[in-house]
């Protein structure tokens, strides 16, 4: 192997105890027609039907749709989006990225997956948040004043859900259960549930302590500062007596065939939907420099050719000791048809380069003084 060819590979940790994962995460972002203009939420909601059915068959892991209840992103509903993708394929994971939790009601949440689960054959996953997009809050009458607590309960009572046992349980954010069996039941043992953090490490703690793998959302900075958040995670899975998770990393993307390709086709987008969420998530207005130092090596978007996304994944997976990478593509205004080519670009050849890249090293020659 030349110099230059050493420099580009980037071995996985040597604490990989998990296989590798790619994923494709949606929050069904409402497409434009090719004039530019917005289709209808319907069409937008058939179209990421489409898209998961397209990712199982460039093969992609997983397939993840996240709650959101605006214009923009017109998807309330996700978990009956995963059950049409599941009538359409076979082997693709599918679950939430993420569900609300904090503005639902755990039981609910338990059967609507764990139906999920029985249509798909037990390929369900869940990722809970606690909302930091918060338009569902006042949507179903919740005080945000009470975000921590009702995060906080809610998820307890889901880990006690997952047991799969008639459930007693007592709290202040909803009507106590008493010896409560909650159906469907699932054939296997529980589904996998993660908790999505974006930087709070109590969050990470209570990961641990429920027993839940964790989810880093990267959306920006350098990820590299969240490496800190993998370690903190493994070391209270065992200070709880809980085995070694995996971590996982969702950040949003955009890949075309060229770099200047899907930079173009993607800045005015995020540009603009940034904009509108700026006031009420505390971002700054990008600009063109940030969203370039953002796409850049050491930035969050992953956004260019497929090499160049394939060598970011792979980078930053090793930094963070992560075994599973969602990219969340899309953004309002986007064709359907740039989505699907963005799918099967990273099915077919981002993919397959971060395998590569993240492959263990073949081992050298032997010395000249063994016998």
């Amino acid at each position: 192997m030349t110099d230059q060819a050493a420099e580009k590979r980037t071995s996985a940790p040597e604490s990989v105890r998990f296989p590798l994962v790619f994923g494709l995460d949606t929050f069904g972002d409402r497409n434009g027609d090719a004039d530019g203009k917005p289709v209808s939420h319907a069409q937008t909601i058939r179209n990421v039907v489409a898209e998961g059915v397209r990712a199982e068959q460039v093969g992609i892991d997983f397939f993840g749709i996240g709650e959101h209840h605006t214009d923009y992103f017109p998807m309330p509903a996700g978990d009956v989006v995963l059950a049409a993708i599941a009538a359409g394929t076979n082997r693709i994971h599918l679950g939430s990225a993420v569900t609300v939790l904090s503005s639902d009601d755990p039981v609910r949440v338990f059967q609507r997956y764990s139906t999920l689960n029985a249509i798909s054959g037990g390929r369900a996953e869940v990722i809970l948040g606690r909302g930091s997009s918060i338009e569902s809050f006042p949507l179903f009458g919740y005080d945000l004043a009470d975000y921590e607590e009702l995060f906080e309960e809610k998820a307890a009572l889901f880990a006690e859900l997952l047991k799969g046992e008639p459930v007693t349980w007592h709290g202040t954010t909803r009507p106590p259960l008493y010896h409560q069996d909650v159906v469907p039941h699932t054939e296997s043992g529980p589904f996998p549930v993660w908790i999505g953090v974006g930087g709070n490490p109590q969050s990470v703690i209570r990961a641990a302590r429920l027993g839940f793998r964790l989810a880093l959302a990267i959306i920006g900075g350098q990820p590299a500062r969240f490496a800190a958040f993998s370690q903190l995670f493994q070391k209270a899975l065992e200070k709880f007596g809980r085995p070694p998770l995996p971590v996982a990393v969702h950040s949003p993307g955009h890949i075309a065939r060229t770099d200047d390709q899907a930079r173009e086709e993607f800045w005015p987008r995020w540009r603009d939907i940034i904009s509108v969420v700026a006031s009420d998530r505390g971002f700054a207005i990008p600009t063109e420099e940030s969203f370039a130092w953002e796409a850049g090596p050491h930035g969050a978007l992953y956004v260019g050719s497929p090499e160049t996304v394939a060598q970011k994944i792979a980078a930053n997976l090793r930094a963070l000791q992560a075994t599973r990478f969602d990219l969340k593509y899309g953004m309002p205004g986007l064709t359907h048809e740039a989505l699907m080519t963005n799918i099967e670009l990273y099915g077919q050849e981002v993919i397959p380069r971060v395998r590569e890249l993240l492959a263990p090293a073949p081992p050298g020659p032997p010395s000249s003084g063994s016998s």
